[in-house]
């Protein structure tokens, strides 16, 4: 730990110095950190020797510290400073996040093309910072990566030519396969998976097919004129779907009201406090899995008030959910019971001693 809060702290004073028009005085670096000037100098120190293009000037009597900004060959031409290199570095850990998702062979490829502009002592000391950025997802789609990465190679040519598609798609509700032909017009990372948004002439409207249940997909030779879409895919729901978004209100108790409203869960979210700590949640969306499950997660400390049909369905979800869990329980309570029954029991019988 003690490596990783050094390592740390000589990246945020590599920020600093980048950041500063006309450099900075090490006093001034100490003073920010927390720290004594002789850190400073060892970071300094230890930052050159990574290979970070810094050096001293005196301005007005005092030394600053500065870093050059067009230190190594290849970034001239980038446009691209020090710093923003070592955040595109550092973003491989992002993508990793994403795995088997759109581009990302593309993007990792590109990257390591970035990459070759840094010395090989800078990119040792950028994967010395471990605990600096890192990134977690759950409930990522299970799926073939190299189908879905053939699958979508061939959407995105469509969508950018604007050219038709035949594909066979595997629909989740009815669990059969189905030949569509499509308008594909965007691709989107959303909750774990990756969604083709296409307009579907047999339908008349604008549908979302999941990346990893289509099975096959091809161009065809038809042109089509993009739709207009919505800035952002799946707006009205918490989650992955698409519906007619309703007016929600959801009471949480004290407990959990200050999580609750710590985040941004949607844009249309708003907010009632309460004298006790609670507060009532307000916010326009579609009812949905997304949505129930959300709420289903917060157990006994949230409660919808409206609309009375999810406050209905919320309800039977968790009577349902209690009749499953009491017969099991019901068991183990009386087991627990009999055994301590049975070890009161062992305790009031007479110990037999041998007889003297």
């Amino acid at each position: 730990m003690a490596r990783n809060t050094e390592v740390t702290r000589q990246w945020e004073i590599l920020r600093e110095i980048d950041g500063a028009r006309i450099g900075l005085r090490i006093p001034k670096l100490a003073a920010s950190r927390g720290v004594h000037q002789r850190t400073i100098r060892r970071d300094l120190e230890a930052l050159s020797a990574a290979g970070f293009p810094l050096y001293d000037e005196k301005i007005n009597g005092s030394t600053v510290w500065k870093l050059k900004s067009k230190p190594f060959r290849g970034l001239e031409d980038t446009g691209l400073s020090i710093v923003e290199l070592c955040a595109l570095y550092f973003s491989r850990t992002l993508l990793m996040t994403m795995s088997g998702a759109l581009l990302l062979a593309d993007a990792e490829r590109a990257l390591a093309k970035i990459e070759r502009a840094l010395p090989a002592s800078c990119r040792k000391f950028l994967d010395d910072l471990p605990v600096m950025l890192k990134a977690k997802v759950a409930g990522r789609k299970k799926h073939d990566d190299r189908q879905v990465r053939e699958v979508l190679a061939r959407a995105i040519d469509a969508s950018l030519a604007h050219r038709r598609v035949s594909m066979r798609y595997h629909s989740h509700s009815s669990g059969r396969a189905k030949e569509y032909v499509v308008e594909p017009h965007r691709l989107s990372y959303v909750d774990g998976g990756v969604y083709l948004t296409a307009w579907v002439p047999e339908y008349g409207e604008m549908r979302n097919f999941a990346a990893e249940r289509i099975q096959t997909l091809m161009l065809l030779d038809d042109r089509f004129s993009p739709r207009p879409l919505p800035v952002e895919p799946f707006a009205n729901s918490l989650g992955a779907y698409s519906a007619t978004p309703e007016h929600v209100e959801i009471e949480f108790d004290a407990a959990s009201a200050k999580y609750v409203i710590s985040r941004e869960w949607h844009r249309s979210q708003a907010f009632d406090m309460r004298p006790d700590g609670s507060a009532v949640m307000r916010l326009d969306v579609c009812i949905d899995r997304p949505l129930r499950s959300w709420i289903l997660g917060f157990g006994a400390a949230a409660r919808v008030l409206a609309p009375v049909a999810l406050a209905q369905e919320i309800f039977e979800q968790l009577d349902e959910a209690c009749k499953r869990y009491s017969p099991r329980l019901a068991f183990e309570m009386l087991k627990m019971n009999a055994d301590t029954l049975e070890a009161a029991s062992a305790l009031r019988r007479p110990r037999l001693g041998r007889a003297s």
